[in-house]
């Protein structure tokens, strides 16, 4: 049986050969576009190398050894900055320091050492050596032949195979001791380049003379860390092996499994944690004093209600993306049920709000109130902000570094949000910004700054009356459906979901007719989700790529497999990182 089958994934089967170069390559800029009835564009997207997000570490451990190894192991990849909307985004940008690189050695041997100790071998390992104190060459090949090619996504070369192979025999011999050796080699390629980094390795196209497409094996990679967020199965390797994806039809049946997959389930999570900046929720605290009912405890079923609100929506029933907006079905625990003020049930429940309540759409959820809100009160221009930056990617500025903030806490005759800031946008400096964030944020007043409901503020009325680009509304409702019917709600999405698939901001320049195109398919098909991963995943421009400027190649030579052969392994990560 395979590695992975043991590991309760996907059997797998070992194939050729790998190339030692990897590319790495400087993110391009984002841009918003309309679209526009237009034929299949043939443009390229951006080719690039970028490193792993700490789920797609975990999700490749948990893919060839299990989640027990990978749950037991901090993931050691580093913080990443948002970029264009997306922490995903930074990938292709960020750089490796020395106390990074020392992380992901650590951690890279904490694995290892697991595989192979005597709780997981028999499961985890093909064979047996012939004498557990001492070298088995056969074995230890077969092994790192199976597990180098599912976490580096492409088979190992056959001198890159026997370095491992050699090293591994090499330790054992001085150890006296078969899996020691065998961890060591493991180690080695836990903390090569081809395995922390996804390279958009690329071939000249036999149908477009003088272009370039992504070779079989990098496809395969993009295509399940755009679809599942982690890395290949056994068959879109195969399919990668035998030509298939090369193919308009093999690519096609290919994706269509893939969006079959439950897997899918886990790759549309990941995008929309990312593109709602629920990353915040890691480090997100409300005053207990303010707001008692709502716990850190609280706050992480928030960030799960609205994911399986959108999973639910877009996948379970697939509709229309812009009706996440006015829904309102959703799901409930015990703990969001006391502050939504609903009698609690156990474990999660699906509900439905009435059309008299005040609850409608991703907007009047917990997670949105009180994650742009401050520890202590509501807070109407994050809201905005918010809504701004991440449904329809407008980026509002942050306000000047000497801004005075004074007037919000000092108007003792201000009783609601709006009173405050209409004092503090009296300044010109200030209301030019405000303008366009304020008036959406106000209109969700009737929510603290942990998503509950009010009537009022300190006693008086609260105005939430308010314009969205031209669209006049009385309150939250209006608001919902203000956002749902949002010109540039749709192909925020839309760009969003191409920087997510093909690794990096999408460029104003070279990649405004396919998203375009991409927006204009949306549309046609209704706005459902699985249309747009469809059509993005058998685009040309997911296939093609257009070469950076500048490139790096890494020959790390025969591999490390002892610890002086791993701090060369170190030294060329350190020199392959991209930095601003």
């Amino acid at each position: 049986m395979a590695l992975a089958l043991r590991a309760g994934q996907h059997s797998h089967r070992a194939g050729a050969q790998l190339k030692s170069a990897l590319v790495l390559f400087t993110a391009l800029l984002v841009g918003c576009n309309g679209g526009s009835e237009s034929p299949v564009p043939e443009d390229p997207s951006a080719q690039r190398a970028r490193l792993l997000t700490a789920d797609q570490y975990r999700n490749s451990i948990a893919a060839v050894f299990g989640d027990d190894i990978a749950d037991s192991v901090l993931s050691p990849m580093p913080p990443l900055s948002r970029t264009a909307g997306l922490r995903a985004n930074g990938a292709a940008e960020v750089g490796l320091t020395s106390d990074q690189l020392s992380q992901i050695q650590r951690s890279a041997a904490a694995v290892a050492a697991k595989v192979v100790d005597p709780a997981h071998r028999d499961f985890l390992l093909p064979c047996r050596p012939a004498d557990a104190n001492a070298a088995d060459a056969v074995c230890a090949e077969r092994f790192l032949r199976e597990a180098g090619r599912l976490l580096q996504r492409r088979p190992l070369a056959d001198e890159r195979l026997a370095a491992l192979v050699d090293g591994a025999g090499r330790a054992a011999a001085q150890t006296d001791d078969f899996y020691t050796g065998l961890a060591l080699a493991l180690e080695a390629v836990l903390i090569s380049p081809e395995f922390l980094f996804i390279a958009d390795r690329s071939e000249p196209d036999p149908e477009r003379p003088g272009a370039r497409r992504l070779d079989g094996y990098a496809l395969a990679s993009r295509l399940s860390f755009f679809l599942w967020n982690g890395p290949p199965d056994d068959a879109l390797l195969a399919a990668a092996a035998s030509g298939e994806l090369h193919s308009e039809e093999g690519l096609r049946l290919a994706v269509e499994r893939m969006l079959a997959s439950s897997r899918l389930e886990a790759g549309t999570r990941a995008f929309f944690d990312d593109m709602l900046a629920f990353d915040a929720f890691d480090s997100l605290a409300k005053d207990p004093m303010v707001y008692p009912r709502v716990t850190g405890a609280t706050l992480a079923q928030a960030r799960e209600q609205t994911l399986r609100t959108i999973v639910d929506h877009v996948l379970v029933r697939d509709l229309d993306y812009r009706d996440l907006f006015t829904t309102r079905r959703t799901f409930l625990s015990p703990a969001l049920a006391v502050v939504y003020g609903l009698p609690v049930e156990p474990g999660w429940t699906p509900h439905e709000f009435s059309e008299d309540s005040p609850r409608i759409g991703l907007l009047t959820q917990v997670s949105y109130l009180a994650a742009h809100s401050h520890a202590v009160r509501s807070s109407p221009t994050q809201r905005g902000k918010a809504l701004r930056e991440e449904f329809l990617c407008q980026v509002v500025p942050d306000p000047p570094p000497n801004v005075d903030f004074s007037t919000l806490e000092e108007n003792e005759h201000a009783k609601t949000a709006r009173e405050r800031l209409d004092a503090h946008n009296s300044n010109p400096a200030c209301a030019g910004c405000h303008l366009v964030t304020d008036p959406m944020g106000l209109a969700l007043e009737h929510f603290d700054g942990a998503g509950q409901y009010r009537a009022t503020e300190n006693g008086a009325e609260i105005d939430t009356a308010g314009e969205l680009d031209g669209a006049l509304y009385d309150g939250v409702e209006g608001l919902a459906r203000a956002l749902r019917n949002h010109p540039k709600l749709p192909g925020c999405l839309v760009n969003r979901v191409y920087a997510w698939g093909t690794g990096g901001p999408a460029s104003p320049v070279h990649d405004r007719n396919t998203l375009a195109w991409l927006e204009d398919r949306f549309a046609a098909e209704g706005y459902r989700l699985r249309g747009l991963f469809e059509a993005l995943a058998t685009s040309p421009a997911f296939r093609t790529v257009r070469p950076a400027e500048e490139a790096v190649k890494l020959d790390h030579g025969p591999g490390p497999t002892a610890p002086a052969r791993i701090s060369e392994a170190q030294l060329a990560l350190r020199d392959t990182g991209v930095t601003r």
